[in-house]
């Protein structure tokens, strides 16, 4: 067993040898990665549900919540797309056209410059969400595993969660059949409109923590400090994320390919910041919301 010292030391030497490689040339990379969310659906009323029809509601989602992103990158800067690939008919983009709501299209990251470009649809919108590059406070250790030829290091943060972030998205209270009591007998005490309005009002059951625990595992060996999505920060390419329900894993990296891709800046839609983009959405869904209660109480007055 290697002592922490000895690791640390082993990571020191690792960092200051291959930088002084890559400070010999210009390279660039490509790093492949594979994302998975998971959901419970037995949280959202899948108690219910045959075997078969759950089988097939999770394969109707699977590509929503797995996918496949490319992540190019130089010294500064790296582009993050998704690799598209042709679906089948009637899987769909998520949810009747929905998926594209929520799925960001290409990021782009300086890390000297501090600049982060993303394009993003919503409802048929497109926007151009441009803001400053935000580091989360990483907390290093020593804890070391192998991820394909390359020696990673562990580091943790936690990462204030965005209020659209459909990735962390729960049912308030979860299925804890004692919490759903207790919410029963609370619910009793509202008055029939407020009961109705809250039975035909979908919104009202979903929630988002406020912060999630991030688990990166970052290798010296690619001494850069890119990352895949929001990622960024660490004395190494960072090849895998654990973030509440949601991996990131890297399958595949490819330094200094025969064709160099030019790392361009997205510049289709609407420019605005991630705090406005954020009041938009939101304000979209509290319409939704009072659509939703207004049918509700139209209803309960029938």
């Amino acid at each position: 067993m290697k002592s922490p010292l000895l690791k640390l030391v082993t990571l020191i030497v690792l960092t200051f040898t291959t930088t002084l490689s890559y400070a010999q040339q210009e390279f660039q990379g490509k790093a492949y990665y594979q994302t998975k969310t998971s959901m419970d659906l037995d949280q959202w009323g899948g108690r219910q549900m045959s075997p078969e029809q759950k089988k097939r509601i999770e394969e109707r989602m699977k590509s929503f919540l797995e996918k496949e992103y490319i992540l190019t990158f130089n010294k500064s800067e790296s582009i993050y797309k998704e690799d598209e690939k042709l679906e089948a008919p009637g899987a769909g983009r998520g949810w009747g056209g929905m998926g594209s709501s929520f799925t960001g299209g290409p990021k782009y990251k300086n890390v000297k410059t501090k600049e982060v470009l993303q394009e993003q649809e919503f409802f048929g919108k497109q926007f151009l969400i441009k803001d400053e590059l935000k580091n989360l406070e990483w907390k290093m250790g020593t804890e070391t595993k192998q991820i394909g030829q390359y020696t990673c290091f562990k580091a943790t943060a936690i990462k204030k969660v965005d209020k659209t972030d459909w990735r962390s998205m729960r049912r308030r209270g979860g299925d804890d059949d004692e919490k759903k009591e207790g919410k029963k007998d609370k619910d009793s005490t509202k008055t029939g409109d407020e009961a109705n309005a809250n039975s035909d009002d979908p919104m009202s059951e979903i929630e988002i923590p406020d912060t999630v625990e991030v688990v990166a595992w970052y290798t010296p060996q690619i001494p850069i400090n890119q990352g895949p999505d929001d990622y960024w920060g660490l004395p190494g390419l960072i090849l895998e994320i654990n973030a509440d329900r949601t991996t990131i894993l890297c399958t595949k990296i490819v330094m200094n390919p025969e064709e160099k891709e030019d790392i361009e800046k997205p510049k289709k839609g609407d420019e605005v910041t991630q705090e406005e983009y954020t009041e938009i959405i939101t304000k979209k869904m509290e319409e939704m919301r009072e659509m939703y209660g207004g049918r509700g109480r139209g209803r309960g007055r029938n």
